[in-house]
């Protein structure tokens, strides 16, 4: 079984995620950050591809991504980084998240053959058109075992997201804003309603919160409306400020459980 469909359905706990691009804050940091994340004790994990024209990224992603592009990184040379992951102890579920462009350069088959070689479980590419996942991608993906998570927001329509759900495997990212990443105080009543509205669909696969997820209350929000919460800009902006990586996620952790 998939590892994201284990951590999933084995849970006792909400699942966290945490995002940063690779490359980043340094080019080699790409596995130390990795094997930091997962002796913390974090669930899962999203390498972002880094990119020069991001649509989805906010401005804190979006400094990090042009850092590591500027620092050499590629999308060839992640694959080099992360090749040696699983016989290097990295047991917890790993996603590649990036724009369709580089992939594309790379070849869509090549890159799913080679995450499968090295054992990466699902890809998140926000760009990618569900019509064209279903009619160019998804078979490709399927051979693989590559779990192809897609997007919802709060514009998608509810027969959208059941397309999603029957179509797709593992979870669903749920965005929690039409908005670019960023970090955010708390979850207003309009987002809280979408929760609201996406629960009462029970759909047969989880979800989990992302996009604005920095402190206590908006990581307790998700949890508490889905099964976990996905954290991205502010680790990253963790990365940039701390003075180690393994401060930035001892930071993280004490934001997000302060006072428990």
């Amino acid at each position: 079984m998939n590892r994201i469909n284990q951590l999933l359905q084995n849970r006792t706990k909400p699942v966290l995620s945490i995002y940063y691009p690779a490359g980043y804050p340094n080019l080699n940091d790409t596995t130390t950050v990795l094997h930091t994340l997962q002796q913390k004790g974090i669930d899962m994990v999203e390498i972002g591809i880094p990119f020069s024209d991001p649509m989805a990224d906010g401005p804190v992603i979006q400094e990090a991504s042009t850092q590591a592009l500027r620092n050499g990184i590629s999308l060839r040379l992640l694959f080099q980084q992360i090749k040696d992951i699983r016989n290097e102890g990295i047991t917890m579920p790993v996603i590649l998240m990036g724009y369709l462009n580089p992939i594309m350069q790379f070849g869509f088959e090549s890159f799913c053959q080679t995450c499968s070689e090295i054992g990466i479980d699902g890809v998140i590419i926000p760009d990618l058109p569900f019509a064209d996942y279903l009619e160019n991608y998804k078979p490709i993906a399927d051979q693989y075992g590559l779990n192809m998570i897609m997007l919802i927001t709060p514009e998608t329509s509810d027969e959208r997201i059941r397309q999603i759900d029957e179509h797709t495997d593992g979870f669903i990212y749920m965005v929690s804003s039409a908005a670019t990443t960023g970090m955010q105080k708390d979850f207003e009543s309009q987002k809280r309603h979408y929760f609201k509205r996406i629960k009462e669909l029970k759909l047969k696969h989880p979800y989990l919160i992302g996009f604005g997820i920095s402190n206590k209350a908006t990581y307790e929000a998700a949890s508490q409306n889905s099964s976990g919460g996905i954290i991205g800009s502010k680790f990253v902006q963790l990365l940039k400020t701390e003075p180690s990586i393994e401060a930035a996620v001892d930071k993280l952790l004490q934001i997000i459980h302060a006072d428990c």
